[in-house]
């Protein structure tokens, strides 16, 4: 595994990943309940994820509305089929867990989703942030409400 920091408006990003894909996006907020820990095995390498931090640069100065990168995130199926529902939310738009569990095909899921989108484990590209409660509130993010509502900002909605 290779992985890279680099500081941003929202905080410290360390990614993580290999040539499968990007498995881990790595957000250090105030508000942050999530930690990584740097295996010694892995290698730091500033080049191989130049691109990636390009559009995160980009995506942050409202000059990115969509990532291209190749994506490999660890879950279960049923996580798999929610992030990739996530993935499905255009920007600047925010859909409810609600939508998401019916985007899925199972709409007595919104708990499930709930969890689900806790664990996502490459927040920003994978967008968890776009998902707020069915009443039109910003719900829990494990990275901070701030966070969440600097990130809705970014894409033009106002909390």
């Amino acid at each position: 595994m290779r992985y890279t920091r680099f500081n941003t408006i929202v905080g410290e990003i360390a990614l993580v990943g290999n040539e499968e894909g990007l498995t881990t996006l790595h957000m250090n907020t105030e508000q942050s309940s999530r930690t990584v820990e740097i295996n010694k095995d892995w290698v730091q390498d500033e080049t191989f994820f130049a691109g990636i931090k390009e559009q995160l640069l980009a995506y942050f100065d409202g000059r990115l509305t969509r990532f291209d990168v190749l994506l490999n995130p660890q879950g279960t199926a049923f996580q798999q089929q929610v992030w990739a529902a996530l993935r499905a939310i255009p920007f600047g738009q925010v859909r409810s867990y609600k939508d998401i569990a019916i985007s899925i095909g199972n709409p007595n899921a919104c708990r499930a989703v709930g969890m689900a989108n806790a664990k996502n484990p490459i927040p920003i590209i994978v967008p968890c942030h776009r998902v707020i409660g069915s009443n039109g509130t910003l719900t829990g993010y494990a990275l901070g409400l701030e966070t969440k509502k600097k990130l809705l900002s970014i894409e033009g909605i106002k909390c």
